[in-house]
């Protein structure tokens, strides 16, 4: 499910930007990042986002976009 969200996010953002990201990881560790330099997208399988609590570690932040 991750690689597919993941794809979909740089068939989207290519035509669008004509960017295309560094990707680390797969969607076999749960967690792939997307890094395009200006923007980093993070996708976190549940179990992820529950073990590494980003939401926790970044609550002072200013939320830009959240999606979910």
């Amino acid at each position: 499910m991750l690689q597919s969200l993941a794809d979909y996010v740089r068939e989207i953002i290519k035509p669008e930007t004509g960017l295309s990201p560094v990707v680390e990881s797969s969607g076999q560790s749960g967690w792939i990042v997307l890094d395009y330099g200006y923007v980093v997208v993070h996708l976190l399988s549940p179990e992820m986002r529950d073990y590494y609590d980003l939401e926790g570690m970044w609550q002072k932040a200013k939320v830009v976009l959240s999606v979910q």
